[in-house]
């Protein structure tokens, strides 16, 4: 589904990512990890195409898309979702206009069908009556539940998530943790969360990789993540961010 192969990325003189390789198998769940600066959004940023990599190669379902066309990487882009850090949502646009927002503007169905898949996506992530709400009078967690529904309105086989329990409390943000597992077995999408809380990857993912300035220095599965025995690894899982 997902590969990258010898990626580097830098900015003028700035290395910000190295020689990542990493496979991501369709319908797995996998969790990038590692403190602020660490690379980990860069590298989101070149999966869904919004950057370019410096050199290597970046696929997505046997695509190498790093050198496509804007027009071109829009079409590749439909088949993604995303849920962004902050939810992104447009506060002068009900929770309905929102998550039909993309479907509108890259698709040629007809309002009856596109009022049918935000009612379906809107009950899907728990909010069957809140289509005429305005997203100020929305909690951050329902907020970001709309994000989610407006990410799957295409039905996309692939998930973004961007620090989706930035801003949460500790209630909230299990919460959101179980509807992204939730949305995984559902939906069997392949989902990438980006985080810096070792809770939620071991709670969502199959696998976690970690971005260590600018490394990836460790991708394993939750269980073996957890017995790594290298120290920037062991200090990140005692909740000491090094790399920021």
């Amino acid at each position: 589904m997902i590969k990258l192969i010898n990626v580097n990325k830098s900015f003028g003189d700035k290395s910000v990512l190295r020689d990542i390789n990493l496979t991501i198998n369709d319908g797995e769940t996998i969790a990038i990890i590692g403190g602020s600066g660490s690379g980990k959004s860069t590298l989101l940023r070149l999966r869904i195409g919004l950057i370019r990599p410096t050199s290597g190669e970046n696929y997505i379902d046997g695509t190498e898309i790093s050198g496509l066309t804007e027009d071109e990487l829009d079409k590749v882009r439909l088949r993604m979702g995303m849920v962004f850090q902050y939810s992104a949502l447009f506060d002068s646009m009900t929770v309905g206009e929102n998550v039909a927002f993309g479907l509108r503007e890259h698709s040629d169905y007809d309002e009856e069908k596109i009022k049918k898949i935000v009612a379906d996506k809107l009950a899907l992530v728990g909010l069957p009556d809140e289509a005429e709400t305005m997203p100020n009078d929305l909690s951050g967690g329902m907020k970001k539940r709309v994000s989610l529904a407006r990410a799957i309105a295409f039905e996309p086989s692939i998930v973004f998530y961007d620090e989706p329990d930035s801003g949460l409390d500790p209630v909230m943000t299990e919460k959101i943790d179980e509807l992204i597992k939730e949305m995984q077995q559902k939906l069997k999408v392949t989902s990438i969360v980006v985080t810096h809380d070792m809770e939620t990857a071991c709670y969502v993912a199959d696998r976690i990789a970690m971005i260590y300035e600018g490394d990836l220095i460790a991708v394993d599965t939750v269980d073996n993540f957890r017995r790594i025995n290298d120290p920037r690894v062991k200090a990140f899982l005692r909740g000491l961010y090094l790399g920021g």
